[in-house]
């Protein structure tokens, strides 16, 4: 690829910046793991789910997503439910309430590609946002020392304050290149995630990198990709 061909790189954060796709991963596994054995459902959580039903999406989209593959109806309730409650929303907040105690015990620490290309892409002028469903999106920042580093984060609390329909939609990343002044066709959007890369492809952008952390070279590559990377170090 050829940088002078783009303006802007909007980022997913979890996976593709910072390695807390994983975090994500194991609070989801616990969270579902208890509820699915306290309800004594017989189809258990599986390694597997995260990436068919969770990866990439809104918190809630992803608690609706994995129930319905369980054939599970709950109320929607909402998002000042406690995390106690059976509802979606309840589920959705116990889960992040697990994932704030892990980044909290852990910390963070971003791939060292990834900083590799930031660093080349700041010294170059490129335009840089941060895209993620995630309403922690700020809080992963600040906890890897990037939160200076992106003129714009739209995060979950953004899409929900703007009323922007969550990935697969195209919504969040066309809203990104809007406030960054940037065409569609002159950003690229770089996505770990099956529901981002198809978001990124349904926007029409001018390119769109696949970043394999799991999910699949070619199951990146179906859901839209134009190129598909293990490392953003790659794209030096």
């Amino acid at each position: 690829m050829d940088w002078n061909d783009y303006d802007a790189a909007l980022f997913d954060l979890d996976g593709v910046i910072t390695p807390t796709a994983e975090v994500h991963m194991r609070a989801w596994q616990q969270m579902f793991s208890e509820y699915f054995v306290a309800k004594g459902i017989g189809e258990l959580y599986v390694e597997g789910d995260y990436f068919l039903y969770l990866d990439g999406k809104p918190r809630y989209d992803g608690v609706r997503s994995l129930l319905t593959s369980r054939d599970i109806v709950l109320p929607e309730g909402s998002p000042e439910d406690d995390a106690a409650a059976e509802t979606v929303c309840g589920l959705g907040n116990r889960k992040n309430g697990l994932f704030a105690q892990l980044l909290e015990d852990e910390g963070v620490e971003a791939y060292p590609g990834s900083v590799k290309l930031l660093e080349a892409l700041k010294a170059r002028g490129t335009k840089m946002a941060i895209v993620s469903s995630s309403a922690n999106a700020p809080d992963v920042l600040a906890a890897a020392g990037l939160s200076d580093d992106f003129e714009i984060v739209v995060g979950g609390a953004v899409a929900r304050d703007k009323l922007l329909a969550g990935k697969p939609a195209p919504d969040t990343f066309l809203y990104a290149a809007r406030q960054l002044g940037v065409a569609k066709e002159r950003a690229v959007v770089f996505e770990d995630a099956l529901s981002g890369v198809s978001a990124g492809r349904a926007g029409d952008f001018g390119l769109v990198i696949g970043v394999n952390r799991g999910a699949g070279a070619a199951e990146l590559t179906e859901a839209g990709a134009d190129h598909v990377v293990d490392d953003l170090a790659e794209l030096l």
